[in-house]
């Protein structure tokens, strides 16, 4: 054989096939979601996947505010941030966090399983998160996938 039968395609910004999808967080498990929801955000459910390219989907999270935790995990995880000041370190429990924002929840749990760089803010961007029911990017006519679904 003089040729190869085949290629590997690596795909850049620009040919990148990007959809939209809705995912509903009603009584589902935070990490299992947010895994699934990174590996959305990432593209690694598609075959043209490349690591150093954003060619994940737009993910729109709805109700938010409904999300399940396994165990003690409520109040017993923690959550540590800092204010840049001496002595300013904070904490937070998922339970007090999602009360105070469930967006903001979501959206660190994702983040932790995202590649810590450049790429990985990125593809955090691409991410929506709302408490209820309603978005507001019809406009983009996303698909409704179930998670349940995805390996």
């Amino acid at each position: 054989m003089d040729t190869l039968s085949y290629k590997t395609v690596s795909i850049n910004k620009e040919t990148a096939q990007k959809e939209w999808v809705v995912v509903d967080a009603q009584d589902l498990v935070l990490g299992r979601m947010a895994s699934k929801v990174a590996k959305l955000l990432r593209g690694k459910n598609k075959p043209t996947y490349t690591p150093h390219v954003d060619c994940g989907d737009y993910v729109i999270v709805i109700n938010a505010d409904k999300v399940k935790m396994t165990g003690l995990k409520w109040t017993d995880r923690i959550y540590l941030s800092h204010t840049g000041y001496p002595g300013g370190q904070r904490e937070i429990t998922p339970e007090k966090l999602l009360q105070k924002s469930p967006e903001k929840l979501i959206k660190k749990v994702v983040k932790g399983m995202l590649p810590k760089n450049k790429l990985g803010a990125q593809l955090l961007s691409n991410l929506y998160v709302y408490a209820g029911t309603e978005h507001k990017h019809e406009a983009q006519q996303p698909k409704q996938i179930d998670l349940n679904t995805l390996k």
